[in-house]
Formats: structure tokens, C-alpha cells, sequence
């Protein structure tokens, strides 16, 4: 009868402990729902982020951003982000082509979606275990928020140069433009920087824009045109135009 006591008391202890890990390991994106992601870099070694409740005034809803600059984002970080539910086989398969074939890791495959739940929820280290999470984590966020609201938190977190976060202060950083002013070229100039964004500012800052630069903003804009986001003409217009930064 003893014994009894005991193993309650370890499974107890098991559940417990089993629940902490959990919580821990698989934070609660249910705080999306009711709260906003705010990324803060001043006074910390790696960005934290805080949940606040009211809207930030440096929020940047959807509708404040120009269409063009939604298509270049899309086309170039997740064509099918309005067609998955949060991971895209064919982008997973392609990049472990590409993985094997290199014998190392020179693609990845994630979501936009996957990226907010990396960005808002993770660290950034490349193991399988933080791959795991996010996919878990990309999965149930699809579950809770709407396709339009995970790109206006997307655009609002991601990092676009060293240390700065938000469509609202690149568009001033980069244009002195509002959101809903940017050309499709200077969405593209955008897009361009979201894989590598201080790696890529800095170059840019230093060495004005690289042949590399022109050729992916050309890319990006190429492939709007084949989303329909570009009209022809449209698309002949913006090849044509320069692209001025601050």
C-alpha cells in the first residue's frame, strides 16, 4: 500500500514536469491574438520581444502598405503563402534537393508564417530540434490567425537592416516614404534585404547598390509581373526607373 503514495507521487512529478517542458519548449501563440510583437534592440545584447495589448504607433496595418510592395515581399520570400497552411512541400522539397546535392545548408524552405513564429517565439540557431518547433509552432499560429494577419505581424517584426525592425521605419530609413507610398521597385529593394538584412544593408550602405542587387530586384520584379501583380506596361515602367535611396 505504500507504494501507491509513491508512484502518484512520481507520476505527479512527471506530469508536471512534462507540462513545464512543454510550455516552455512550444510557447503559447495564442498571444497573438489579443497582443502585438514588439521588438526592442536598445539596451539589450540580442533583441527581445515584448506582448503589449494596445496597437504600437509604429504598427503598420495592411492596408497601409502599398499593394506593390505586398507583392514583391510575397514573390519573393513565399509565393504560395495564401495557398499553404503554414509549410510549403514544394519549397521543403526543392531546398533538400539543393541541401544534398551541396552537401551542406545552403537553402532553407521556411514560410513567412514559419518566420514569425521564429522571430517572435524562437532563437535563430540552426538544429533540427529549434526546425522541429518552429513547424509545430508555424502550424498551430495558422490555426489562429488569418493569412492577412500573420503578413501585417510579418511585415512589422521583420528586420530589414542592422537593428531595424518594421515596414514603417524602413520605408523612412531607406525612401522618407510612408508604406502605402513605395514603388514596386523600391518593395523589391526591400524584399531584396529580408535573407541576409544587415549583411546586405551594410554592403549597400558602404558600396552603393551591387550588380547583385539590380539583378535580384529585376528578378523579383520579373516574377510580379508573372504573378499578375505587375501589369506588362507596369513592369517595363519599373525596370526602366532608378532606384533613389536616402
Amino acid at each position: 500500500m505504500k507504494k501507491r503514495p509513491l508512484f502518484i507521487g512520481l507520476a505527479s512529478l512527471f506530469l508536471v514536469g512534462g507540462i513545464s517542458f512543454f510550455l516552455l519548449e512550444f510557447p503559447d501563440t495564442g498571444l497573438l491574438k489579443a497582443h502585438y510583437p514588439v521588438i526592442f534592440t536598445k539596451g539589450f545584447q540580442k533583441p527581445k520581444v515584448f506582448f503589449v495589448k494596445n496597437r504600437p504607433l509604429h504598427w503598420v496595418s495592411l492596408n497601409d502598405v502599398s499593394e506593390k510592395t505586398l507583392g514583391a515581399v510575397l514573390v519573393s520570400e513565399d509565393w504560395a503563402f495564401y495557398h499553404h497552411k503554414g509549410l510549403d512541400p514544394n519549397q521543403i522539397k526543392k531546398a533538400f534537393e539543393i541541401n544534398w546535392k551541396k552537401g551542406r545548408f545552403v537553402r532553407g524552405a521556411s514560410t513567412i508564417t514559419q518566420q514569425v513564429v521564429r522571430n517572435v517565439f524562437l532563437t535563430k540557431d540552426k538544429n533540427l530540434w529549434r526546425k522541429f518547433k518552429e513547424i509545430i509552432l508555424a502550424l498551430r499560429l495558422e490555426k489562429e490567425r488569418s493569412k492577412n494577419k500573420i503578413l501585417e505581424i510579418y511585415l512589422n517584426i521583420a528586420e530589414w537592416g542592422n537593428g531595424l525592425y518594421g515596414i514603417g521605419a524602413a520605408s523612412q530609413y531607406y525612401f522618407s516614404k510612408y508604406p502605402h507610398e513605395l514603388t514596386a521597385r523600391e518593395g523589391a529593394f526591400l524584399a531584396v534585404l529580408l535573407p541576409s538584412p544587415k549583411n546586405y544593408s551594410q554592403t549597400f550602405k558602404e558600396q552603393g547598390l551591387t550588380e547583385f542587387a539590380f539583378n535580384r530586384m529585376d528578378d523579383i520584379l520579373q516574377k510580379m509581373a508573372q504573378a499578375q501583380y505587375l501589369t506588362p506596361e507596369e513592369y517595363e515602367e519599373e525596370i526602366s526607373e532608378p532606384l533613389v535611396l536616402n
